[in-house]
């Protein structure tokens, strides 16, 4: 039993991890010679970078994102809290069920981010605001790991879900 809880919760954390790297890293879209996310564009060769502001087209859909991806991020980290408050205040026998509700809370804002971002891609990536050609590119890391961090939290939601308190 303690091995399965070690499991559960190294994988909660791992989770937390993906999300907090998908969030913050530059590297959701990237090419040869620049890298943007959800917050600046960088240009790898000089290694200057500028904030994505309201001139930018399709801003709100960045905004959308942003919001989503740190809504999804709080979200993993307050389930985790919860899990761990409600080990010692659950009685034997019941489920983690407000535990997997916020987890899959959270699966949900990624899964709502990362949509959104797939789906606008090419409209945001067309902008004029940026001082760079930034259409021809594709898909970084970031936005990999927050495709990997949906499915952590939709699997740890459920198995929060499954779960039993065992003495």
């Amino acid at each position: 039993m303690l091995i399965l809880l070690a499991f559960i919760i190294v994988f909660h954390i791992t989770s937390a991890a993906l999300l907090f790297i998908a969030t913050i890293d530059n590297a959701w879209w990237v090419g040869d010679n620049f890298s943007t996310d959800v917050w600046r564009v960088c240009a790898t060769n000089t290694s200057t970078c500028m904030a994505i502001t309201d001139e930018f087209n399709e801003y709100q859909s960045i905004q959308a994102v942003q919001a989503a991806m740190i809504l999804s991020t709080i979200f993993c980290c307050v389930a985790f809290l919860v899990f761990i408050l409600q080990l010692f205040r659950l009685k034997q026998g019941e489920r983690f069920v407000l535990t997997s509700i916020i987890q899959l809370l959270s699966c949900l804002c990624v899964m709502i981010a990362a949509s959104i971002y797939t789906d606008r891609h090419e409209e945001l990536h067309q902008s004029h605001g940026y001082r760079m050609e930034v259409s021809k590119g594709q898909y970084g890391y970031s936005f990999v790991l927050a495709w990997i961090a949906f499915a952590f939290t939709l699997i740890s939601g459920v198995m929060y879900l499954v779960l039993r308190k065992r003495k």
